[in-house]
C-alpha cells in the first residue's frame, strides 16, 4: 500500500506540474487512446501498480486541463494545492460524514466552515447548513426547506403526506433562470410549465418592476451571478416586497455569492443577503476538487425539517448530526477540502482571487474589444461574451480556438446571438494566461477573415 500511495502521489504531482506546457483540451489521438482502457474484463486480478500506471499513461493525457491557467469553460475553477492534499487525506481516511458517531472530524470541520462562510459572505449566524455535491443539489436542498416552511404555514406537512392535495405553491423565477433551479424544481414536484417568468432585462436581471402579486405561499428565486452575462437580479428591491407578503426568497448564487468578500463587488449582492436561502457552489470559484456545494438556510430548523430521517439504529447525537441538513445519509467529507481552501487562502487570500479573476475578464473584453470582435454583456464580474459575427462564423471559430489547445471557451446563445462565453473562475490564471489566450482567440478569428 505504501508504495502503491508514493508512486500514485509522484504520478499525481507529474500531472499537476506539467499542466501550463499541455493543450487544454485533449488531442484526437489522446482520445482514441481511451479505448485501451477497456476490452474484456480479465479473469484474474490485476497487479496494482500496473493498473494505476496504466490509467495515469493513457488517462492523463485524455483529461481535459481544467486545473490549469487557461480553461474558461462552464464557471469552473481550478483545485487549489491545499485543497487537493487534504482531498488524498480525507481519500485515505474513507469517512462517513452522515453522523457524529461515524466521524468526529468531519462533523466538527463542518462546524468550522459553516462558521467561516457565515463570517466570509455575511451570512445569517444561526442559518442551517446542508454539504452537498453542487449548485443543482444546493439549490434542491434549500428549496425543499422553502417548500417544507410555506406549507407548513397552510397546516400542511409535506414530509408525511407529500404534494397529492397540498395547497399550491406559486413560484416566480426569472426570464434567464439557470437550468440548475429548474432541474431542483422540478425534482421537488414543482414542475416546469406551472412556474411563473418574470422578465429580464438585457443583462439578464429579473424585473423587479414586473412581478405579478406576491403571497405568503410564493417562492421566488432570484440569481446572483447570471451564467452568461455574470449579472446580478435586483434582490433588494425583490426581498422588500415578497417579504412584505409573506412570501419566500431563494438565492441561486453558485458562483456569484463568493463576490461578497471583495468590497469591490459585494455591492452587487446589495439585498440579497437579506433572502431566506441561498445556494453556493465551492468547485466553482472557491476552488476546491469536484464535488462540493453549500445549502443554506436562514430558518435552520426549516432545512431539518425537510431533510431529516431517523432509524432505530441510528442513534443521533445532542450535537449537529450533519445528515439531517442535507439529502445523502452516508457521504464523503467534502467538508474537509472547503476547511483547507479557506484556511490556505484566509480572507485576504480569497478576496485577491475573486479580484484578480474579476480584472481578467475585464482584460479580456478589452483586448477583445480593441481587436474589433463585439463583447455583449456589461462585464461586471468574471463572464465574458463575445461574438466574432454571424452564428455559423463565431461557431466556427468557437471550435477552432478548442481544437487549438492554446485554451478553452464554450458557446452560447444570447438574446438571439452566438457568442463565446469566457469564465474566469481559477485560481491558477495569470495574466500571462490571459494574454496568451486572448491572442490565440484574436489569431484565430482574424485567419479565418483572410
Amino acid at each position: 500500500m505504501k508504495e502503491l500511495l508514493a508512486e500514485t502521489a509522484a504520478r499525481a504531482a507529474r500531472y499537476v506540474t506539467s499542466i501550463h506546457q499541455r493543450r487544454v483540451a485533449p488531442a484526437p489521438e489522446d482520445l482514441a487512446r481511451l479505448e485501451q482502457l477497456g476490452g474484456p474484463l480479465p479473469e484474474g486480478p490485476c497487479e496494482q501498480g500496473k493498473l494505476v500506471a496504466l490509467l495515469d499513461e493513457i488517462g492523463s493525457s485524455a483529461t481535459v486541463a481544467t486545473t490549469g491557467g487557461r480553461y474558461f469553460g462552464f464557471v469552473t475553477g481550478g483545485t487549489l494545492p491545499a485543497a487537493l492534499a487534504t482531498n488524498w487525506l480525507a481519500g485515505a481516511w474513507d469517512q462517513n460524514a452522515a453522523m457524529q458517531v461515524m466521524s468526529p472530524v468531519a462533523a466538527k470541520v463542518e462546524e468550522i466552515v459553516m462558521t467561516w462562510v457565515v463570517d466570509l459572505l455575511g451570512l445569517p449566524a444561526n442559518a442551517g447548513m446542508g454539504f452537498v455535491t453542487g449548485t443543482t443539489m444546493a439549490n434542491f436542498t434549500a428549496l425543499a426547506a422553502a417548500r417544507t416552511a410555506l406549507l407548513t404555514r397552510s397546516r400542511w406537512n409535506v414530509e408525511e403526506n407529500g404534494l397529492f392535495g397540498a395547497p399550491p405553491i406559486n413560484v416566480l423565477v426569472g426570464d434567464e433562470v439557470h437550468v440548475s433551479l429548474l432541474k431542483a424544481l422540478s425534482l421537488l414536484g414543482f414542475g416546469r410549465s406551472r412556474l411563473t417568468r418574470v422578465p429580464a432585462d438585457a443583462q439578464g436581471r429579473m424585473r423587479a418592476d414586473t412581478l405579478p402579486p406576491l403571497d405568503d405561499r410564493t417562492l421566488v428565486c432570484v440569481q446572483a451571478g447570471n451564467v452568461n452575462t455574470g449579472a446580478f437580479d435586483p434582490s433588494g428591491e425583490i426581498c422588500a416586497r415578497a417579504h412584505e407578503a409573506g412570501a419566500w426568497v431563494h438565492v441561486d448564487g453558485a458562483f456569484g455569492l463568493w463576490a461578497a468578500v471583495s468590497p469591490l463587488y459585494a455591492p452587487l449582492l446589495d439585498g440579497a443577503l437579506d433572502a431566506d436561502s441561498w445556494a453556493i457552489d465551492c468547485h466553482k470559484w472557491l476552488n476546491v476538487p469536484y464535488d462540493s456545494g453549500l445549502a443554506v438556510v436562514r430558518d435552520a430548523e426549516a432545512l431539518r425539517r425537510a431533510m431529516m430521517v431517523t432509524a432505530p439504529y441510528l442513534t443521533p447525537s445532542d450535537k449537529r448530526e450533519p445528515w439531517h441538513y442535507a439529502p445523502e445519509a452516508s457521504r464523503r467529507a467534502r467538508g474537509i477540502e472547503l476547511w483547507a481552501a479557506i484556511r490556505s487562502l484566509g480572507r485576504s487570500g480569497l478576496r485577491e482571487m475573486i479580484e484578480r479573476n474579476c480584472r481578467q475578464a475585464t482584460r479580456f473584453a478589452s483586448l477583445l474589444s480593441a481587436a474589433g470582435f463585439d463583447v455583449l454583456n456589461q462585464v461586471v464580474l468574471n463572464q465574458v461574451l463575445v461574438s466574432f459575427g454571424d452564428a455559423e462564423e463565431t461557431q466556427r471559430v468557437i471550435a477552432a480556438i478548442q481544437a487549438d489547445g492554446t485554451c478553452w471557451c464554450g458557446g452560447t446563445e444570447w438574446h438571439g446571438r452566438t457568442a463565446m462565453r469566457i469564465s474566469v473562475s481559477s485560481w491558477a490564471t495569470t495574466d500571462e494566461d490571459v494574454d496568451r489566450s486572448a491572442e490565440a482567440m484574436i489569431r484565430i478569428a482574424r485567419s479565418r477573415k483572410a
